[in-house]
């Protein structure tokens, strides 16, 4: 558990950050002691933790790869970005790879719009990318 002790409402996202940095996604047990430590709603906590699209209250892979759906990446043809990384790995947005190694997302804006199209793979941003650049950064990953 996320020590909870002196913490405020406000501090809700933080401690939902510092629960997925540590266990790597949002159980429901973690959200209800979050809940009833900071005297909110189970639900209130669900509410943030699904709102923000880098929570995830399933586990995820190894390497989470975020593909930037905003209108910049869709012009500079975000989906043969998407097409590459199903092909590569075996899955579609929202699903995890039976051997853990990759989890697949759609995410809005990464902050990339000038270097469109953009991913995120764990917490490294790849801009300009080409199906050709989705393999190798991909059969990078461990």
């Amino acid at each position: 558990m996320i020590p909870t002790q002196g913490k405020k409402q406000e501090d809700l996202l933080i401690l939902l950050e510092e629960a997925q940095n540590k266990l790597g996604y949002l159980p429901e047990e973690l959200m209800a002691e979050l809940a009833k430590s900071l005297d909110m709603s189970i639900s209130d906590v669900y509410g943030v933790a699904t709102f923000y699209s880098f929570l995830s209250t399933k586990p995820q892979g190894r390497n989470v790869i975020r593909i930037c759906k905003c209108l910049p990446c869709l012009l500079k043809n975000a989906q043969a970005i998407i097409e590459s990384v199903e092909r590569e790995t075996g899955i579609k947005p929202g699903e995890t790879a039976p051997d853990g190694k990759f989890s697949f997302e759609l995410t809005n804006c990464i902050g990339a719009c000038d270097e469109a199209p953009a991913m995120m793979l764990n917490n490294e941003v790849h801009v300009n990318l080409t199906p050709g650049k989705i393999s190798q950064i991909l059969k990078a990953c461990k």
